[in-house]
This record gives structure tokens, C-alpha cells and sequence, in this order.
């Protein structure tokens, strides 16, 4: 006779109460709250005639509001998330505020005056009385003065990069890395006058196009080097450690491993350093002049920039001149937007596709 052995098995222990739901505060009391708050700038600007003590007690109101209502309605620790998340955004928004009218108010007043006409003329023989002249020198300066500045700045400062994250090692590398940290906080005045005093008081050189290139130069160039070490020290060590198992050399791995995983980040950088200098004005007035008629040799003679045109425009002290100042001004926010938009293109056509 065989006998079962039977485990008595214990019955589960009894379930703990069950948890509450967390409560979670409806969507739309943010967006009611941010409407109060804008309605609160707007009385404050009406009463006070002050847009920043508007946008200041809205911005106030906002924060608190929003961190009441979660602590009343959620919890604690959402509140403080709240809390968080509202100065935050908050502090974007007062950020974002003053650019965007800033934009506006150029749109608004630029296209007043822009018309092809005004895009290819330039102010040779206008008088203070007349309401024609362009601003096509101006544009053809411009182009020249950061064409030529570029085409300089972008291969010594892809190199000093490569060099400082390929092959820099030892005091010629923090040499370098001290001297581009010093030319970044480098004011453009301070660049003017160095080239104006090299270059034109020792070496005996004429202001020129090219010698405000020159100071556009040295403002560019520690962005561009900048830029260029940060996007090479992205790319990841395994493709440099594969590229140089298969028995490729060093320069060739950079070249072909290293600088196309790296080109997008690096033609950002390069765009960052062109709208760094483009509307630089105080070395252009050492170093350039402020010529009125087209001069398409950047070597000799002097020669006109969009950043000129407006200083001198704004100057003139003529009815039609502050009309001439916007249109410039916006042509030279046009002429940066493209270029990045051109930028993001090019990045996005060059960058390795997964897969390959």
C-alpha cells in the first residue's frame, strides 16, 4: 500500500489595502491659468504703461498659480514638479518674448522700404533729398568681407581641431587650447584694431575690404575651432579603433571615418561663427570705410558692408534714411536665415545614413 504525502500548503496572506489614485490636475487649468496671466500683463501694461513690469507680474502670477492648484489638487511632489516646470517655461517664454518682437517690429518697418530696386542700387550720387539709393553695394561687401573671412577661418580652424583631438598631447596642445579660449572672449574692437595696426599702420596696407576679412577672421576662428573639437569628440572611439584595425593609417581614418560622421555637427558650427561676425560693425568702420557705390574688388579701395550701411544710414539724419536702416536690417536677417536654412540642408544630404 503506497502512501501519499500531502503538503499543507498556507493560504496567502490577506492583500494590504489598496493603493489610491494618484489625482492628476485637468489640462486645461494650465492653459486658463496662462490666459489669466497674459490678460493680468496686458491690464498692467494699460495701467502702468510698462511692458516689462507686465510681463513680470504675468510671469509671477503664472508660477504661483499653477504650483497652488497642483498642491491642491495632486500632491506634493507634483506640486514641486509643477513648480519647476512653470519658471521654466516661464523664464523661455520671457526669454523669447523681446527676440520675437524685435523680428517683428524689423519685418514690419523693413519691408516698408525692400523692393528690387532697393536690392540693386546703391547710394551713388543720392542726396539727402532724394528717396532712391540701394543697398546693392552693400550686399556685395558683405559677401566679399565673410566669403573671404570664411574661406580662411574654416580650414585653419578644422585643423587646430583635428590637431587638438587627434594628435594634440603635451604643452603645444594646452598652448593652443589657452590661446583659443582667449581669442573667444576677444571684443570685435579690440580684433579691429590689432589688424588696424598691423596691417595697415606697419605694413603700409590701405583700408580695404580684405583687411576688415581679417578681423572677421579672428572673430570666427575660435567658434569655428570650438565647434569643430566638440563634434570630433562625439565621434565614437569604436569606428577609429576599426578603421585602424583593418591597417588604415591615421590621416586616412580621419578623413574618411572621422570627418563625415562629424560634417553636419561641424557645418553648424561653421554657420554659428558666420552669424557670429556678419553684423560685426565697429572693426568694419577701422577697417573698411563706408564707400556709396559698388566695389567688387575687396583688395583695393574702399568698400561698404550691410552692417555699415545701417550705422551710416541711421546716422544720415534725413527723412528717408531710418527707412533705408530697416530694409538693411532686414535683408541682413534674411541673408543669415538662408544660410543656416542652406546649413541644416547640406548637414542633413552629408550625414552617414544608417545602414551603410
Amino acid at each position: 500500500m503506497t502512501t501519499v504525502v500531502t503538503e499543507k500548503v498556507p493560504a496567502p496572506a490577506e492583500s494590504g489595502p489598496l493603493l489610491l489614485t494618484r489625482r492628476t490636475m485637468p489640462g486645461w487649468i494650465p492653459w486658463a491659468i496662462g490666459a489669466g496671466a497674459v490678460g493680468l500683463g496686458v491690464l498692467t501694461k494699460a495701467l502702468k504703461d510698462n511692458w516689462a513690469l507686465g510681463a513680470f507680474y504675468a510671469g509671477l502670477f503664472f508660477i504661483v498659480a499653477v504650483t497652488v492648484a497642483s498642491w491642491r489638487l495632486e500632491d506634493g511632489r507634483r506640486a514641486k514638479d509643477r513648480f519647476a516646470t512653470s519658471l521654466v517655461s516661464t523664464a523661455f517664454v520671457l526669454a523669447i518674448v523681446p527676440l520675437v518682437s524685435i523680428l517683428g517690429y524689423t519685418v514690419m518697418k523693413g519691408t516698408e522700404k525692400l523692393s528690387p530696386y532697393f536690392l540693386s542700387h546703391s547710394m551713388r550720387g543720392v542726396g539727402p533729398r532724394d528717396d532712391t539709393g540701394g543697398i546693392y553695394h552693400a550686399i556685395i561687401g558683405t559677401l566679399e568681407q565673410v566669403g573671404l573671412a570664411t574661406l580662411f577661418a574654416v580650414p585653419i580652424g578644422l585643423l587646430t581641431a583635428i590637431y587638438l583631438v587627434e594628435y594634440g598631447r603635451g604643452r603645444l596642445a594646452k598652448t593652443i587650447t589657452f590661446f583659443v579660449d582667449v581669442m573667444t572672449g576677444v571684443p570685435s574692437i579690440v580684433a579691429g584694431l590689432f589688424v588696424y595696426a598691423f596691417w595697415i599702420m606697419m605694413l603700409g596696407f590701405e583700408q580695404a575690404g580684405f583687411a576688415g576679412s581679417l578681423a572677421l577672421l579672428i572673430l570666427m576662428l575660435p567658434t569655428v575651432v570650438r565647434s569643430a573639437e566638440e563634434m570630433l569628440k562625439l565621434v565614437p572611439n569604436e569606428l577609429r579603433e576599426a578603421s585602424l584595425a583593418l591597417g588604415v593609417p591615421k590621416w586616412r581614418t580621419v578623413l574618411k571615418v572621422v570627418l563625415p560622421t562629424a560634417l553636419g555637427g561641424i557645418i553648424t558650427g561653421v554657420m554659428l561663427a558666420i552669424a557670429r561676425v556678419i553684423g560685426e560693425t565697429a572693426p568694419l568702420l577701422l577697417l573698411v570705410g563706408a564707400s556709396q557705390s559698388i566695389n567688387s574688388d575687396p583688395f583695393n579701395g574702399w568698400q561698404s558692408a550691410l552692417p555699415l550701411y545701417v550705422f551710416d544710414q541711421n546716422h544720415a539724419g534725413n527723412k528717408f534714411s531710418p527707412d533705408r536702416a530697416w530694409a538693411a536690417a532686414l535683408t541682413l536677417i534674411v541673408i543669415v536665415m538662408v544660410l543656416n536654412l542652406a546649413a541644416r540642408l547640406i548637414a542633413r544630404w552629408k550625414a552617414p545614413k544608417a545602414g551603410r
